[in-house]
């Protein structure tokens, strides 16, 4: 078992190496990076046109003072090769410093640790209203495999999950939150929530809510609510589960005594990144829609501004807590099933 964490851990680095590397070359030769952009605004700001794509060469500071060019690269490290801003990075990254934004005169850590309450927000109630309901369907659905139930939900999955997030967000905002009016249409809270009661503070904020976890909730819960299914089916269809009736047991004590147990193991094993994933992944859209300041709109922010410290940084750690949870979720199958053997 440690031989094989350790294998998993010494993989992880080529692998984050790798995806750091591919975007930071890719961020090189996007036009209209910081200095691009500090210039063309101090241009505008004074009368002048606007900026030029420019790649490396930077051609939107042509007719700029080269001394004040010269002092807005170094502002921003660009006076430097691209292959020791690149090492210089993996240095601060190695010492779990992100760097600090460009714009927001803030350390990624302080910017992620304020976005993080609203993600987690989102993601614990997504995660927890998925599983609470996706189970239970599952369930429902191999004890009545081939019925009129069956065929009815599993259709309305097939829509819910072929539905994107982003789309059904935007049929959702535009009925319930335009033409019907019965739900705000951004935010997190209304303006006046430090004045409201617990009480009011409570509804207030689930008032909210609702419109972006419906949106979240529909598509993520599909995968779930089969596999739960296709799990029962066919720990149903084994010896053990006519033995354990021959021998006189209730449908349910063989249910949910015997075949609950063992058709669970791949779901067990895959909550540590439905968890995780619920907090980073496939909320971007959807905070951006609905205007939730969470580390999905930082993301979308960061990459409109060229901010270039804040992209690479939540997408390192972001990378590796999706390698770390990967990790998680293998070690889970021992955990759960100790069949299983990374020998």
């Amino acid at each position: 078992m440690l031989a094989y964490i350790l294998k998993r851990v010494l993989l992880m680095l080529p692998t984050l190496l790798g995806v750091l590397l591919l975007t930071f070359v890719v961020i090189q030769f996007v036009p209209g990076g910081p200095v691009e952009q500090y210039m063309a605004e101090a241009k505008a700001g004074a009368g002048g046109g606007g900026a030029e794509g420019g790649g490396l060469a930077y051609r939107g500071a042509q007719g700029v003072d080269p001394k004040r060019l010269e002092q807005i690269k170094a502002l921003y490290g660009f006076d430097k090769p691209a292959h020791e801003r690149f090492w210089q990075m993996l240095g601060q990254f190695a010492r779990f410093d992100l760097g600090k934004s460009f714009f927001q005169n803030k350390d990624v850590w302080q910017l992620v640790v304020e976005k993080l309450p609203v993600s987690i927000s989102l993601g614990l109630w997504t995660f927890f209203i998925s599983y609470l309901v996706a189970v239970p369907l599952g369930v429902a659905k191999a004890v009545r495999a081939g019925s009129r139930f069956d065929l009815v939900t599993t259709l309305l999955i097939l829509v819910g999950y072929a539905i994107p997030g982003f789309v059904l967000g935007v049929a959702l905002l535009v009925i319930f939150g335009g033409q019907l009016q019965w739900f705000p249409l951004r935010g997190l809270t209304s303006s006046n929530w430090e004045e409201l009661g617990w009480g009011a503070r409570i509804v207030d904020y689930l008032w909210h809510i609702t419109l972006p976890i419906t949106a979240m909730v529909l598509g993520s819960f599909a995968v779930t609510a089969m596999l739960t299914k296709n799990a029962f089916l066919e720990e149903i269809r084994k010896q053990y589960v006519l033995t354990a009736r021959a021998k006189g047991l209730s449908e349910g004590q063989v249910l949910w005594k015997h075949v609950f147990r063992n058709a669970l193991i791949p779901i067990i094993t895959g909550f540590p990144a439905a968890f995780i994933g619920a907090f980073f992944a496939g909320s971007l859209l959807i905070e951006t829609l609905f205007s939730l300041d969470g580390l999905g709109l930082l993301s979308y922010e960061s990459v409109i501004r060229r901010d270039y410290p804040v992209v690479l940084g939540t997408l390192y750690l972001f990378t590796l807590i999706g390698l770390v949870t990967k990790l998680i979720s293998d070690l889970c199958y021992v955990w759960v099933d100790p069949r299983v053997k990374f020998d």
